[in-house]
């Protein structure tokens, strides 16, 4: 849906907030967005008014499982999934007749609907053109989100790249960091198409023409985030969403073909043969800041804009934010595909917000033979984006996986000798514990075989312990029910944390699992954000560890340079405190109801330095 149209559902169903006076987009739009984002349910998309620029910017407006799916057009996004669902059955099923073969023609007439169209001319994304001198990326309203951000991001940028042996299009999210006013850095990790564009570019000696774009319909913004296969055009499944081809023109400066109703077009070049520029940090979608790194320089020749541009924007941290409900989406769409394709005992699929895409998934499947976990884990590791799961729960077809209690009911029943799945594989690039960059150990749990009839009603827990071996605290809220001991660390023991004798001296020697974290998320945290620190914070192979019957899971920060750590661990994202401050004052000035606590008070108790690393 073009994101005027949106605006104006939004509004009609009390979904969005304005806000008029004006806001600085370095850290202060991000401090109001990140409060009411951390809302129920998402809170309501923003419209900042005044920005200080010539631009609104429109922020949230995917933030919830209702604003996500009118952004695709659609009042549930069940809808897609059944439609991709009954497209893919109709596709693969034999046709043994000329007449079930006959029946195939309006199938394909109605994908060839989808296909975008080049049309002649000039597009609304090109009714404003500022070229040589007055090119300036410091007229937009671009964001400065977290304190210790390298600089402005453009957070929602559409790259549109070409491969130059194939002709094949491709639209990407590669997030964007201002260098200077006609510069800026191209975060594309290596496992991505827009890097292997790159790569052929450099082999082939010659320039690389991109044109990234904001804004316009959100069908677009969406697949650009999607894991389509490569060399299949992101525009098509825009298409497909819509149920309208998409009407592209032609760049000014380049032949990269763009949709003509985005808000904004930004023209340049990559040159493969200039050396990289460092990159970052940035407050990333995993609650962590990426650190720096070296990536190329995109060279920015035009901007063009529409008259009445609307800037979309995005921020992301700590979860639950926007990505997260942009990445429970794409759990849906692609579900039939997984399912009739890649895994077809796969019957549902789950991706809890708290593995902030890639640390967690669960599925269910239908078992029919010994091995068959192994065999999901293993092809579900190897499919596409798949391929950056780190940790993935195997539950019987009956399960309700999205049930907490279901899936820890079955987690009471795990047998580390015959339950647990170890592997090894591509890991995502912003994934911090592991030390090699996007590569490390996996685990996989089997709870298809779990008896439920013969599992423990209760665990022992003690009431009071004492102090041992670096252990300083202990949280047994989940350890009566379900077995699950939270225990805090005093962080300067570090590598000196004694588990075993703490478990032993205090006599809790009947738990299923102890996890343990530092001693700044005791008393505050909720068992989500405990979740997310142990899915972010581990390396299955080197943090977790069996004593006896016991899992003990290492989820503290980890200091660099001892043992197998990284050589670098990035800080968490919050906001500064004076920026907390400045946001409390003016809270009633914004006009938007009802006080939000900041999230980052919670999570300052977190940082390990005042800087983006420790």
């Amino acid at each position: 849906m073009d994101i005027r149209r949106l605006i104006d559902k939004l509004e009609q169903n009390g979904e969005l907030l304005r806000i008029t006076t004006k806001v600085d987009t370095r850290f202060e739009l991000c401090e109001i967005t990140d409060r009411i984002s951390k809302q129920a349910g998402g809170g309501k998309a923003i419209l900042f008014e005044n920005t200080g620029t010539d631009y609104p910017v429109l922020m949230n407006m995917m933030g919830s499982d209702r604003r996500m799916a009118w952004a695709l057009d659609v009042e549930d996004l069940d809808e897609i999934s059944a439609r991709i669902d009954n497209l893919l059955k109709d596709a693969l099923s034999p046709k043994h007749s000329l007449w079930e073969k006959m029946q195939m023609l309006p199938l394909l007439g109605d994908v060839a609907k989808w296909f975008p169209k080049r049309i002649k001319g000039r597009g609304r994304c090109q009714e404003v053109v500022w070229q040589g001198d007055e090119v300036d990326l410091s007229k937009l309203p671009i964001l400065t989100s977290w304190p210790a951000d390298g600089g402005p991001f453009i957070t929602l940028p559409m790259v549109a790249t070409v491969d130059p042996e194939s002709g094949i299009p491709n639209l990407g999210m590669y997030r964007m960091q201002i260098l200077d006013k006609r510069t800026t850095g191209m975060h594309w990790h290596r496992h991505k198409t827009g890097a292997r564009h790159y790569d052929a570019y450099k082999r082939l000696g010659r320039r690389m023409p991109v044109s990234v774009t904001i804004g316009g319909d959100a069908t677009y913004i969406y697949s650009a985030t999607a894991p389509l296969p490569d060399n299949l055009d992101e525009m098509l499944l825009a298409g497909m969403l819509r149920r309208r081809p998409v009407r592209l023109v032609k760049s000014l400066t380049n032949d990269i073909w763009i949709p003509e109703d985005c808000d904004f077009v930004i023209e340049g070049y990559v040159d493969p043969a200039e050396d990289l520029t460092v990159e970052g940090p940035f407050g990333d979608h995993t609650g962590f800041y990426s650190l720096t790194d070296l990536y190329p320089k995109f060279h920015v020749e035009c901007i063009t804009s529409r008259r009445d541009a609307i800037y979309a924007a995005t921020i992301v941290g700590v979860p639950p934010m926007e990505d997260a409900y942009i990445a429970k989406a794409t759990e849906r769409i692609f579900l039939a595909p997984i399912r009739l394709v890649v895994q077809p005992e796969v019957r549902d699929l789950f991706m809890p917000i708290e593995g902030t895409a890639h640390n967690i998934a669960i599925v269910s499947i239908a078992k029919r033979y010994l091995g068959q976990p192994n065999k999901v884990a293993q092809g579900l590791w190897s499919a596409g984006q798949m391929m950056f799961n780190k940790y993935l729960v195997v539950a019987p077809e009956e399960c309700d996986i999205r049930s907490k209690e279901q899936l820890l009911t079955l987690l009471k029943g795990v047998d580390p000798s015959k339950n647990l799945i170890w592997s090894e594989g591509i890991l995502d690039v912003l994934d911090h514990a592991t030390a090699t960059t996007g590569y490390g150990s996996k685990l996989a749990i089997d709870l298809t075989d779990i008896e439920t009839a013969s599992l423990p009603q209760s665990f022992a827990t003690p009431r009071t312990a004492h102090p041992v071996g670096g252990v300083e605290l202990f949280n047994t809220e989940f350890a009566k029910e379900w077995g699950i001991l939270i225990l805090y660390a005093e962080r300067e023991w570090h590598e000196q944390i004694d588990v075993e004798a703490y478990l032993t001296q205090n006599n809790f020697t009947d738990m299923k699992y102890v996890a343990l974290f530092d001693r700044g998320a005791a008393g505050y945290m909720t068992p989500s954000d405990l979740l997310w620190l142990a899915a972010a914070n581990t390396d299955p192979k080197r943090d977790i560890r069996l004593f006896g019957k016991t899992l003990i899971i290492d989820a503290r920060s980890k200091r660099p340079g001892y043992g197998d750590n990284p050589a670098r661990f990035p800080n968490v994202v919050t906001s500064y405190p004076d920026t907390i401050h400045l946001v409390d004052e003016r809270w009633a000035e914004y006009n938007i109801g009802e006080f939000v606590e900041s999230p980052s008070r919670r999570y300052r108790k977190l940082w390990l330095s005042d800087e983006a690393q420790w």
